[in-house]
């Protein structure tokens, strides 16, 4: 295996679900898998066959349409205590998922063995070896996860190497060493892995590579041969978090000499979750040298990393590294005019090489190099002297200190540079509405009885009156403002609203506040967020919905774009 490979092994699909409040229909977990081998994973774990029946249809449903490149693995634990691998209904399942590739768990931690399993430390090592070797006898590849390694080696090590020599001894292609707790720290890792590489994979293959005779997969990727004789595996790695390690252990692993790294994306799994996928490939690829994904699919990363938490529903981390939104955005003037000039200077990486892009942040501490980069960012060249710029600058100052905040809602200042520059074509206009609740009314069990009835012009003449009915006053606006418009932007029936965030800003004030409301909306494609600011909290939402569609609309086609005012 070329020394520089690295074997991404995703588990979204079944540790990632292990994530509270994560929970995938059949329909959730192929798109993810289409998604994740479109990414260039050469392995994914689709889950436990047998254990559910969606995990079931899910193998069934890739046997008819295949992946591309990648490997599915189906998942399972060793067979029971003193019974015999042929006869464990549990390995049937797995069997019957037909796939080349299977990853079995067992135990490496005396503990979990007598007081976990209840029997002895030598029945649990005939365990692995005979789950091991009737899956060899019956043409599948194994894939050996030694759960709990790093615990049970810190308490008993000679036992622990005992577990993993009978995994590599009955044909385990790959021994993963898991530090299932999440408690091992970087330095520990980097120890216990050398210990473990000199113990177990003393042999060399011809070209001085451990582990023997490889193959490409159908992803191109160098993979122990499920044909060639091969004595002694690689080694893989599977960290959690608890200790917010789980990349640092990953990367500490790889440099020790692990061949594979497993993890899920966006970090998705049980308790504190897993090794964030999109953490550790960029690190890996652009920082160590390694070789994870094709280049050109690691400009996939960012898309893939927002796809996959919209599947899952869940709000993506703005905050991610290399692919959160705000992963390289600029709010301070003094690093926006520094990286106008170099973005190096506060770049770590180009965004665009993990599919991420710049963001100039506009708030009250903006200076005049935010306003022009991110005017530069909307297609329109500004000069620094034209007039215009600190016109908006000193809106954009006016309408912060009354409670509008744009660093968080930037299709509405998108909106306003559009306007103060004349490029503002709004296709429509609200010419008022009403709301009424009946609070005391019960319906289907709920109290929930809002009617928004709305007065809107399209195109600049035609007035529609519409009325709708929701479970709340914003519910039933944004119905009858959708169900006006709908019929001339069709495009309107794939928006949705993702949050509705209200703010009060100034709480002495009592029922009299300023209210300020962030409406987030999604084509599911794209994300924007949008603002409205008033005493009334009924109008303040009406104008963060209302700038939701317009700018929704706005992204619909690229005639819509800002034109430099040269060309």
């Amino acid at each position: 295996m070329n020394s520089k490979q690295i074997c991404i092994y995703d588990t979204t699909l079944r540790d990632g679900t292990q994530r509270e409040g994560l929970s995938l229909s059949l329909e959730d977990k192929i798109r993810i898998a289409r998604q994740l081998d479109e990414l260039g994973i050469p392995f994914i774990e689709g889950g436990w066959p047998g254990a559910n029946p969606k995990d079931v249809q899910f193998f069934w449903r890739l046997k008819e349409q295949p992946l591309n490149q990648a490997e599915v693995v189906a998942f399972c634990s060793t067979r029971r205590p003193h019974t015999t691998a042929a006869d464990d209904q549990m390995l049937q399942a797995i069997l019957a998922a037909g796939t080349r590739w299977v990853t079995i768990f067992g135990k490496s931690w005396d503990l979990q063995v007598t007081a976990g399993l209840n029997t002895t430390l030598e029945e649990n090592l005939a365990m692995i070896r005979d789950t091991i070797e009737y899956l060899r006898s019956q043409g599948r590849n194994v894939i050996y996860d030694a759960e709990h390694w790093f615990d049970g080696y810190k308490y008993n090590p000679e036992y622990a190497l005992k577990t993993l020599i009978a995994a590599r001894d009955a044909g385990a292609k790959w021994l993963v060493l898991c530090d299932t707790n999440g408690g091992t720290l970087p330095h520990e890792i980097s120890k216990i892995v050398r210990d473990v590489i000199e113990k177990t994979c003393h042999q060399k293959g011809e070209e001085g590579e451990e582990g023997g005779a490889n193959l490409p997969s159908r992803s191109g990727h160098f993979m122990p041969s499920p044909s060639s004789p091969f004595p002694i595996p690689q080694i893989g790695i599977h960290t959690h978090n608890d200790s917010e390690t789980a990349v640092a252990n990953a990367l500490a692993g790889v440099l020790e000499g692990v061949k594979m790294v497993q993890g899920t994306i966006n970090g998705y799994g049980e308790r504190c979750g897993n090794a964030n996928l999109c953490s550790v490939i960029p690190n890996l690829q652009l920082k160590l040298g390694y070789t994870c994904i094709e280049e050109d699919r690691l400009t996939k990363l960012s898309p893939a990393s927002r796809l996959i938490s919209e599947i899952v529903n869940l709000a993506p981390d703005d905050h991610a590294p290399f692919v959160g939104k705000s992963a390289f955005a600029h709010k301070g003037g003094i690093h926006v005019s520094a990286v106008a000039k170099n973005p190096l200077t506060y770049e770590h990486i180009q965004p665009e090489q993990v599919g991420n892009q710049r963001r100039i942040v506009i708030s009250d501490q903006s200076g005049l190099s935010n306003i022009l980069a991110k005017a530069k960012s909307f297609g329109h060249e500004l000069d620094k002297q034209d007039p215009t710029c600190r016109e908006i600058l000193q809106l954009i100052k006016d309408l912060e200190s009354q409670g509008y905040q744009f660093e968080a809602a930037e299709a509405s200042f998108e909106l306003l540079m559009r306007e103060a520059l004349g490029y503002r074509e709004p296709p429509f206009e609200l010419k008022g509405f009403h709301v009424y609740c009946d609070m005391l009314q019960e319906i289907e069990g709920a109290y929930r009885n809002c009617m928004a009835t709305i007065k809107v012009a399209v195109n600049g003449q035609e007035i529609l009156l519409e009325v709708a009915e929701g479970n709340g006053p914003v519910s039933a606006l944004d119905r009858a403002l959708r169900n006006a418009l709908v019929q001339f932007y069709p495009e309107i029936a794939n928006f949705y609203l993702t949050d509705y965030k209200v703010r009060i800003l100034d709480g002495g004030a009592g029922t009299s506040a300023k209210t300020r409301v962030l409406v987030e909306s999604s084509n599911g494609k794209q994300r924007w967020t949008t603002l409205g600011v008033s005493t009334n909290i009924l109008e303040a939402s009406y104008q963060a919905v209302v700038e939701g569609i317009e700018y929704g609309l706005l992204l619909r086609s690229p005639k819509n774009k800002i034109v430099n005012s040269s060309s």
